[in-house]
């Protein structure tokens, strides 16, 4: 991404909301002359709805500023604009407009404060600890329509979103009572070493993509370390809750970092956290160590890819797996580094893999908003349209919230690749 230094957090412009509304008008001008992105989210085709309007007619200054915010607001943050965009940097436009969104966010937050409803959702440490500590309660409470009434009054979380599940124990109470070395199981010794950032959804939703996520790792020779780790920060970012978002950064940073310099590689099974830790933290933190963890951050299935391509990848599987549909989320297509997910389940005998490459429109916490919902699910529809025409009975996708989303608009809940894999070795769910 880029190093524009108007996104320098710490200049003043970056802040001025003048400065902002400027840049915002020129980058809407450059794209209105572009429009390589209109089929890509609802920011594009309302800013160019709104500049083709008999009044704008093309003219930027024009655009009330109504129109301008409402651009921002529609941006999920989903990120593939700027891998489409030609103007990026070095181009000398240096059009960044994912970070420019994030930008018109944060300095709106900074002047007016950041909601109560962003302030929930991006908490997300604190409404998983909460959630697993109550777990079946909190799980049984959220399917009760006078909670979820009372939720969307006060959070502005739409009743009808289907909501992640909480499980108690949690995935890192799990990982520190488990014996170790598992990977005597697969008759290895670890050569490799790891750092698992676990991401919120499989600590606090999702534990069994964090014990398949072990196994897989051992069952190839790689010692998996947990370090202390807190919520990625993207949750906060996206209400432009900035200081909070680097708050979380800096301690993430100083344990990823010391785990770096003990030998170790970062592996993340949720592409979000793996695209924040190699993209944005470099940006919002600047720091040496911060570098050093982007440097360092794979995701799950590019570290596993890599063996593969290095003839490390035990192949030595025990269950047939047929067909899968998988779903290939934005945060990994923005990292530019293919369908490595997709990739290795080919490994396993007899498996097929059909990739679609489709938005879940529910990216970090704009889907689960009460004023976004039923665009959400809109414009997820050809996904769901996709699912379903393939009809294999494996359905797949390393995102949690792209799951969520496909198991509400088609009624088929996705499993993360992982899980697919260790059932191929072999695995009990546990």
């Amino acid at each position: 991404m880029s190093s524009d230094p108007a996104l320098d957090l710490n200049r003043a412009e970056f802040w001025d909301l003048g400065k902002v509304e400027t840049e915002l008008r020129r980058v809407y001008d450059i794209c209105a002359g572009c429009r390589r992105c209109l089929p890509l989210c609802p920011s594009f085709k309302v800013m160019f709805d709104r500049l083709d309007a008999e009044v704008v007619d093309g003219d930027i200054d024009k655009l009330p500023r109504a129109d301008v915010k409402e651009v921002v607001d529609l941006c999920y943050q989903c990120k593939l604009c700027y891998n489409h965009c030609p103007y990026t940097p070095p181009h000398r436009w240096a059009v960044d407009f994912p970070r420019l969104m994030l930008r018109a966010r944060a300095a709106e937050a900074r002047r007016s404060g950041v909601t109560f409803q962003d302030r929930m959702l991006g908490n997300t440490d604190l409404v998983g600890k909460l959630g697993s500590w109550t777990a079946p309660l909190s799980n049984w409470m959220n399917e009760l329509a006078v909670n979820r009434a009372f939720l969307q009054s006060v959070a502005g979380i739409h009743r009808a979103r289907q909501l992640p599940r909480f499980h108690r124990p949690t995935f890192s109470s799990w990982f520190r009572s488990t014996a170790k070395p598992a990977a005597a199981e697969g008759g290895r010794t670890a050569t490799r070493k790891v750092a698992l950032f676990a991401t919120c959804s499989v600590e606090y939703n999702a534990p069994a993509i964090g014990r398949a996520a072990v196994r897989v790792l051992e069952r190839n020779g790689v010692d998996v370390a947990v370090p202390e780790q807190r919520c990625c920060g993207m949750p906060y970012l996206d209400g432009g809750a900035v200081d909070e978002c680097r708050a979380l950064i800096r301690a993430n940073v100083a344990t990823l970092a010391a785990a770096v310099r003990e030998g170790r590689e970062i592996v993340s099974p949720g592409p979000t956290c793996s695209y924040m830790l190699k993209q944005e933290y470099p940006w919002l933190d600047g720091s040496a160590d911060a570098r050093l963890v982007a440097a360092n951050t794979r995701d799950l299935f590019e570290y596993l890819a890599r063996l593969h391509a290095d003839g490390a990848l035990d192949t030595r599987f025990t269950r047939p797996v047929g067909a899968v549909t998988y779903h290939v989320p934005c945060h990994l297509r923005a990292q530019n580094i293919g369908t490595r997910s997709a990739d290795v389940l080919r490994a396993i005998p007899g498996t097929t893999v059909k990739v679609i490459e489709r938005c879940s429109a529910v990216d970090g916490t704009w889907g689960f908003k009460t004023q976004y919902f039923d665009l959400s699910m809109k414009v997820a529809q050809p996904l769901f349209d996709a699912v379903r025409a393939d009809g294999a009975p494996t359905v797949a996708t390393d995102c949690p919230l792209a799951a969520l989303q496909i198991a509400q608009g088609t009624g088929t809940a996705p499993r993360h690749p992982i899980q697919v894999l260790a059932d191929a070795y072999g695995f009990d769910e546990t």
